[in-house]
């Protein structure tokens, strides 16, 4: 199995990408940790700051030392630059907010997925002409999961994933996942922000695996 097809069966699997960043290098590397012991074994750290790149570094160097089966991807991606940066350190997958050709062929010239966020349907069709099998639609709290329902026939082969909004309880996941999305992309509602500041990664870990637990029962439900 190429890598492509790797990171979107482990989205399909898992039904959650959790997604984050945090301008602290130690705090962003004791969060990938309380993620990979709550199970998760594909993230998405996010271009969101300044110290973007050099995190994602160490946190690369901490996944193929401790965690050699887990997926790390990077998201808001705007720019090829960009892209290629991080591809260059290692990056398994491309995450942008937008739909942009030159970072579609970028990506796909190093055999990566690219998850492209899309809105309208249009931005989907152009996505899945540039070469994207799983588009993310963002902000997924703008149009609700009938939405996702309502275009969901217009494309039967891409794979949906609502980001933004989503909330971890579950009545919204049971929503989104009986409109026929594959997954979900969770960052804050999911990387409880104040957890994190009290520095308590275990009591993080196990919410993120009760909330894994749910998603599991809402997929099949």
């Amino acid at each position: 199995m190429n890598k492509t097809e790797r990171v979107i069966q482990q989205i399909i699997n898992s039904g959650l990408l959790p997604l984050y960043y945090h301008e602290s290098k130690d705090l962003s590397i004791s969060i990938l940790k309380a993620l990979y012991q709550s199970g998760i074994r594909i993230i998405e750290y996010t271009n969101r700051g300044e110290n973007a790149l050099v995190n994602f570094a160490a946190l690369r160097t901490i996944a193929s030392q401790e965690m050699p089966d887990l997926l790390l991807g990077i998201g808001t991606v705007k720019t090829a630059k960009i892209a290629k940066e991080f591809i260059d350190l290692g990056a398994d997958f491309i995450v942008s907010p937008i739909v942009s050709a030159e970072v579609a062929k970028i990506v796909l010239e190093h055999n990566l997925a690219w998850i492209p966020g899309c809105l309208t349907p249009t931005e989907i069709h152009q996505a899945q002409v540039y070469g994207a099998r799983l588009v993310k639609i963002f902000p997924g709290n703008l149009v609700g999961s009938s939405y996702v329902q309502s275009i969901k026939d217009i494309f039967p082969d891409l794979l949906f994933m609502p980001t933004g909004g989503v909330e971890p309880e579950e009545q919204n996941l049971k929503s989104w996942f009986d409109a026929g999305v594959s997954a979900v992309g969770m960052g804050s509602k999911l990387l409880k922000t104040n957890v994190i500041e009290e520095n308590n990664f275990e009591a993080l870990s196990e919410y993120i695996t009760k909330v894994t637990i749910l998603i599991q029962s809402c997929k099949h439900s």
